[in-house]
């Protein structure tokens, strides 16, 4: 039927041309974004899951720039600690040396070994990093509080998400507090009986020159080989003492030095694995959202063509109703 108020070619080649049309707006804003889901009406599913994950990815961006953080705080209590140990290592020496000298030689060799010692607190006061010190504290009471380190943002399958940390104990590697009254002293501010290496609260000094008591106890931050007040020198037992307190305080470093290293390890690797999975994040999210660009072009390509033909038959559709117009004619 021939009608001059209803075009339906025209009608169809329109909806065609508009679906085309649309079709090619869709093409076209994914290449422009490079994304194939951009917006929650893309797809909302896939929308939601990578708007989630990469919110996950900037808190994981986050703890990747706490863990350098921490990394550089255990490598400044790392290179302290190792500074404090070679210098120790000088005061046993010189308590060695000392072992049967006279007085006199006693008196020189103090000088040397107090300069030591002021070395050895210069080293764990300047070992801090962004206002973290751990070998130099001061507690007010109880323990030293540990330096927790963030190394991992976590996301459970019910969307909870928590904090993971990596902890420094700070009291089991502390070389000087100055606090009131901390249950334990530092390694080298403790009091160590002379004889056993045992630590103790309360402090039993010894008096210089005569032979080594039982309970005496000595701190290698304070001990000395000669008293000026009485110009009397340790005798060769308390210097023996003397020499086992080091010892025992040098076993502690070393140890402490220990963990500082496996703390040092623990976060480079979770700084890697952290990294890595940042990467993987990032893979997955694009396998949702990211535009196929090789597929695209192609589309794009079609599409135009299917518009230019859309536009050609809408104009024959329209342009047939003038054909009724013969039928009118003489």
């Amino acid at each position: 039927m021939a009608s001059i108020m209803t075009n339906a070619s025209a009608l169809t080649a329109l909806q065609s041309l508009n679906a085309t049309q649309k079709n090619l707006d869709t093409t076209q804003a994914r290449i422009s974004t490079g994304y194939r889901v951009s917006q929650a009406s893309d797809n909302a599913a896939y929308w939601s899951i990578a708007t989630t994950m990469r919110s996950d990815n900037q808190a994981m961006s986050t703890v990747s720039d706490s863990l350098g953080l921490g990394a550089s705080k255990v490598d400044t209590a790392y290179t302290g600690m190792n500074s404090a140990i070679d210098t120790i290592n000088k005061i046993q020496q010189k308590l060695t040396a000392s072992y049967g000298q006279t007085d006199a030689s006693k008196e020189k060799t103090q000088t040397e070994i107090k300069a030591l010692q002021d070395q050895l607190k210069a080293y764990a006061d300047g070992a801090t990093f962004s206002g973290t010190n751990m070998l130099s504290v001061s507690t007010a009471s109880g323990t030293t509080a540990d330096v927790k380190i963030v190394s991992a943002f976590n996301r459970s399958a019910t969307g909870t998400v928590s904090i993971s940390t990596i902890d420094v104990n700070v009291d089991s590697i502390k070389l000087y507090d100055a606090g009131a009254a901390p249950t334990n002293k530092g390694i080298l501010d403790a009091n160590y009986v002379g004889a056993t290496g045992a630590i103790v609260g309360t402090a039993q000094n010894p008096t210089l020159g005569a032979a080594a008591a039982a309970g005496d106890t000595y701190s290698v931050a304070t001990l000395k080989i000669f008293d000026s007040a009485t110009s009397k020198g340790a005798s060769d037992s308390q210097i023996s003492e003397m020499m086992n307190v080091v010892d025992t305080a040098l076993k502690a470093m070393t140890t402490a030095a220990t963990k500082l290293g496996a703390a040092k390890s623990s976060i480079d690797l979770q700084k890697t694995f952290t990294q890595s999975l940042m990467d993987s994040i990032d893979r997955g999210v694009g396998q949702l959202v990211d535009a196929d660009m090789n597929k695209e072009s192609t589309r794009l390509q079609a599409l135009q063509v299917q518009q230019q033909l859309g536009v050609q038959a809408l104009s024959i559709a329209n342009s047939s109703s003038q054909s009724i117009l013969s039928l009118f004619r003489g």
